[in-house]
């Protein structure tokens, strides 16, 4: 096909996505996430404190002693290495050269409603997840079999993330590596793109044929690091100009209601942008990040629903708002500005110098390399949805690698257009399971709260959801918590046994 024949392809995907998200996902994503708020009593504002709690539980441990699966830690900075990447920076960017310092605005409220849908999502996830070598996997495609009976919508959505997570976004990322890269040491390389694309290809051989463990392991480094370089040169920018803070949080929220515009559409224009990059960016409701909210081993489905809606938050409201800071400080003036990540940089370079690119770019390389790994695990557990033979696996860990060699060295726009289009479906398919399920997910919840009312950390067994078929992991106290203290487990039993008696 000549280039001709390609803008056309490109110009199509880029219209009929962008029909898709503005009547169809983002309505249905806003309306969802608002019942789901009304019917869980604000759950995502009203159990911030136990978000936190149920972060740094232990692990719950086998009979022999080892850890059952990954963390509730460990699965949040696998979901966050996912959610927390160069859109963080380049999405931003976009948002508020596109809708104006009010895109901000709608960029938060997008977050704080869409917590409930993360947590509906992951607590599903957590339900109806399944052993899978040694620890857990699970997401939508396995509460669709499990709870609606319908294996042929989960192996639908499976297709579907597999397209454009593991494969087109990774892909972007890596091209997002080799750009920034290439753009620091200068100079026209036509080599540099392969050389950067076979390393990162490199890297990403050695974490993702280790398997989810591994993946743990390094996401739970890079995530921490990656979050605090990025929120330091944030503060760094936002001290040197103290006398712009009042000025930003004013033109944030006034021009998110269209204040100061004078076209009345422009209203509409400032919600839809926000709203929009907001989701792109934290994912809630979409259906990724449950996928790594299953793999944790925790004592109740609504510890990791919490969590999870914790890294909704941490997306949001403190990395994409460091991005947004840095800017608007530094940028009073947003006629005729960039798009995408050029903005974000040419703020930090005037106001830090030239030094504060070259720390963007390795910080823009730890978001980008965690995003692949994230979305990599995203992959595998739907491919072991449809098939659970090794070679399978073998086969889809090759094309990944291949993949961010790829995407080192090609064009990215028709790729972006390809997957925001696909990505649509897949959050509809997603919208439409929990939708259906969400009376056992505030089940869930009213279980969870009783036991805490009553002083206990809430244990989780079958038996205290009657009538729910399709859960697998949950059968007594025992495969669910582990090994404990003799006396205290004794305790915790007894008033487990006498607070289901009084349910009942």
């Amino acid at each position: 096909m000549d280039s001709t024949g390609m803008d056309a392809v490109n110009d199509w995907l880029l219209t009929w996505g962008d029909h898709l998200w503005t009547w169809i996902v983002l309505p249905v994503v806003v309306l969802l996430g608002l019942y789901f708020t009304v019917r869980s009593g604000v759950v995502q504002f009203r159990l911030i404190p136990e978000m936190f709690r149920t972060l740094t539980d232990k692990t719950p441990q086998t009979a022999d002693g080892k850890p059952q699966s990954v963390s509730a830690f460990q699965a949040f900075t696998i979901s966050a290495a996912s959610r927390v990447g160069v859109g963080n920076i380049a999405g931003v960017g976009t948002a508020i050269a596109v809708g104006g310092p009010g895109a901000v605005f709608w960029m938060w409220v997008m977050a704080f409603v869409g917590g409930a849908s993360s947590f509906i999502e992951s607590s599903l996830a957590q339900l109806f997840k399944t052993r899978d070598r040694g620890s857990f996997r699970g997401g939508p495609a396995y509460y669709m079999q499990r709870g609606l009976g319908a294996r042929w919508l989960g192996i639908l959505f499976a297709v579907i993330l597999i397209v454009c997570f593991p494969f087109a976004f990774s892909s972007l990322q890596a091209n997002t590596i080799s750009a920034t890269i290439s753009s620091s040491v200068g100079g026209d390389l036509p080599w540099l793109p392969w050389v950067i694309g076979a390393g990162v290809a490199l890297l990403t051989g050695l974490v993702v044929f280790g398997g989810v463990r591994r993946i743990a392991s390094v996401t739970q480094v890079l995530v921490p690091i990656m979050a605090l370089a990025y929120l330091v040169l944030g503060v760094i920018v936002v001290a040197l100009h103290l006398d712009r803070i009042g000025p930003v949080f004013a033109e944030i929220f006034t021009s998110a209601w269209g204040f100061n515009e004078v076209v009345g559409a422009a209203f509409g224009y400032i919600v839809l942008t926000g709203v929009k990059r907001g989701m792109f960016s934290n994912e809630a409701g979409l259906g990724s990040a449950p996928n790594a909210g299953a793999s944790a081993a925790v004592t109740h489905p609504v510890k990791q629903g919490l969590v999870q809606t914790l890294g909704v938050y941490f997306d949001t409201f403190l990395v994409c708002s460091v991005t947004a800071f840095i800017i608007l400080v530094s940028v009073p003036d947003l006629a005729g500005a960039t798009r995408g990540i050029d903005l974000t940089q040419g703020a930090l370079v005037d106001t830090l110098g030239e030094w504060s690119n070259i720390a963007l770019s390795i910080i823009i390389f730890m978001l980008a390399f965690s995003s692949i790994l994230g979305n990599y695990y995203y992959g595998e557990s739907n491919i072991e949805f449809i098939s659970t033979n090794r070679a399978v696996l073998t086969g889809y860990r090759v094309l990944v690698v291949a993949a961010v060699l790829g995407g080192s060295v090609v064009g990215a726009d028709l790729v972006w257009n390809f997957a925001d289009g696909v990505m649509g479906l897949m959050a509809l398919t997603n919208l439409i399971a929990i939708a259906l399920l969400s009376g056992i997910a505030f089940r869930l919840l009213r279980d969870y709260t009783e036991q805490r009312r009553a002083g206990l950390d809430p244990v989780f067994t079958r038996e205290r959801l009657p009538g729910v078929r399709g859960i697998e992991c949950w059968e007594d106290e025992l495969t669910v918590t582990g090994p404990i203290d003799l006396p205290v487990r004794a305790r915790q039993a007894a008033k487990h046994r006498d607070h289901l008696h009084d349910r009942r």
